[in-house]
């Protein structure tokens, strides 16, 4: 067992991993990711506390998890341009944290890729509703899916009713048949 988590097991250390993300290249406090072919889905989950400087540019990023530079206190720095960014509804941490930054300059790169209308905006300067508007698409999708199931539902619930209806008429006559052809 590695001595650093077994003291840290006893309460020597608090269990803080530094590790270096896995296809990164890592010194004291720079993270070099540049053109690690990093994707969204293979970002590390955090970055070490003290990394100061982050290179994740020219990878497959199209957006930044929510709150990924949130706990980086002494982050001066993030590279993160000749990335793919799609400018929906993802991209809204990333354009906050951008416009938190101090010098926006270092960012004048980090350019939406879509959708067509946002197509090479800078990501600090686009307006919340630029962006909110990419999002709506998929909720009115999504609301004339439902009401078409409803309706199809509300279709084949009728029919069912009619069916019903008529089997009972048909078994009523059944029935007085029956009756009347035993008495």
């Amino acid at each position: 067992m590695h001595s650093g988590i077994l003291l840290s097991l006893l309460g020597f250390f608090p269990l803080v991993m530094s590790t270096c993300p896995v296809p990164c290249k890592c010194a004291t406090n720079i993270i070099d990711c540049t053109s690690k072919g990093l994707t969204v889905a293979k970002l590390p989950v955090a970055f070490r506390p003290s990394a100061e400087i982050i290179h994740l540019g020219y990878n497959e990023l199209t957006s930044i998890p929510n709150g990924l530079f949130d706990n980086l206190q002494s982050l001066q720095v993030v590279y993160l341009q000749g990335n793919p960014w799609e400018c929906n509804c993802d991209i809204l941490y990333l354009r906050s944290w951008l416009q938190w930054q101090q010098n926006r300059t270092l960012y004048r790169d980090v350019r939406c890729t879509s959708p067509a209308h946002l197509q090479d905006r800078i990501i600090a300067y686009l307006t919340e509703d630029e962006i909110i508007s990419t999002c709506q698409y998929w909720y009115c999708s999504l609301a004339l899916l439902s009401q078409l199931c409803l309706f199809i539902l509300v279709f084949l619930q009728g029919l069912l009713v009619i069916f019903i209806i008529v089997y009972l008429q048909k078994f009523r006559r059944m029935t007085a048949e029956a009756r009347s052809a035993s008495m």
